[in-house]
């Protein structure tokens, strides 16, 4: 279903990125327990669906429009920069949810989420939501990130592998559990019990979490396959097995070449499964793993951002009915 445009689209602008700055951390203090200085990465369409069916539909703009998530997007985001205090804060946006090349790769990725004219199943509601949060941020001064042909988990991986500074990605995705590096000090901050109760995952979480190097998870999903993504993974292949293989061959790299070697080390029956889905293993790499050489322009989201307009962005409040969510939001975000 395609996105209507807002009624503010005409005055939306880029964003435009404040100048201001946050303290250093407490001497002591380490990227794992303090935010202050790090980049905040928000995988926005994660957040504004569960602020969509984290709130009633009946939160409603004077004119009838549901802001549920538009005002569930504010309140987390200005909840985030709270309890967080990144320095810098980038929006990440899916400029494709369905890239070609990945489609291209393997059919069935995504597949069943689409609509025939092959936009992504979204609910009504949330569909005349969606140009509207945009506005919003870019009349904030929010520091958004999108490129045709990828996926937000492409700019965020992206921005991550350019990072020189510590990365925090807010997500609900663990597709993005691959960009844990503890060397750089990249970690997510897994929405799934909600932001009150924010998981912090580290290297070290994912091979607790599944018993693999922390570094690994791409190839291990490559494996198990994901049927939320249409990614069918090796059939017979569960997420124990899959791990016990990437445990003992280090990489999907090193599977294959050991398959195709003959050599041994392979659990019982699962030579056969890997031989039989040897063109799955070939193609699926790409499909699973993020892109981190998206060709963005240079992003600075620096803290408190600038908007470019305030009295517009007064003017958009009003008119959605978003209230003391926006007052909150802009409290945390923006130059006062």
């Amino acid at each position: 279903m395609p996105h209507p445009p807002g009624p503010f689209a005409a005055s939306a602008r880029p964003a435009t990125p404040g100048t201001g700055h946050r303290e250093a951390p407490a001497p002591g203090g380490t990227w794992q327990d303090c935010g202050v200085g790090s980049l905040m990465l928000l995988d926005t369409a994660s957040l504004y669906y569960r602020a969509f069916y984290g709130m009633p539909e009946t939160v409603t703009a004077p004119d009838g429009t549901p802001v549920n998530a538009i005002r569930g997007l504010l309140d987390a985001i200005a909840r985030l920069v709270r309890d967080r205090g990144p320095q810098c804060l980038v929006a990440c946006l899916d400029a494709d949810w369905r890239p070609q090349f990945r489609v291209d790769a393997i059919p069935s990725y995504k597949a069943h989420r689409a609509e025939p004219d092959g936009t992504e199943q979204t609910p009504p509601g949330l569909v005349v939501q969606i140009p509207l949060i945009t506005q919003v941020l870019v009349a904030s001064g929010i520091a958004l990130a999108e490129h045709r042909g990828y996926e937000a988990d492409d700019i965020i991986a992206t921005l991550a592998a350019r990072a020189t500074r510590p990365v925090d990605v807010v997500t609900g995705d663990r597709d993005l559990f691959q960009l844990v590096d503890d060397d750089r000090q990249v970690r997510i901050l897994y929405t799934i019990r909600g932001l009150g109760r924010l998981e912090q995952v580290t290297e070290t979480e994912v091979a607790k979490k599944y018993d693999i190097p922390g570094r690994a998870y791409a190839d291990f999903a490559v494996l198990r396959g994901d049927p939320s993504d249409g990614l069918p993974g090796v059939p017979g292949i569960g997420e124990k097995t899959a791990a016990a293989l990437i445990r003992t061959f280090g990489s999907l790299g090193a599977l294959k070449d050991a398959l195709d070697k003959g050599h041994g080390g392979f659990p019982p029956g699962t030579r056969k499964k890997l031989e039989a889905a040897r063109d799955y293993l070939d193609v699926a790499p790409p499909v699973v793993k993020t892109a981190t050489d998206v060709p963005l322009d240079d992003v600075d989201g620096t803290l408190p951002a600038t908007p470019p307009d305030p009295e517009l962005l007064g003017e958009m409040g009003s008119a959605l009915g978003l209230g003391s969510s926006l007052t909150r939001f802009r409290a945390a975000v923006t130059a006062q």
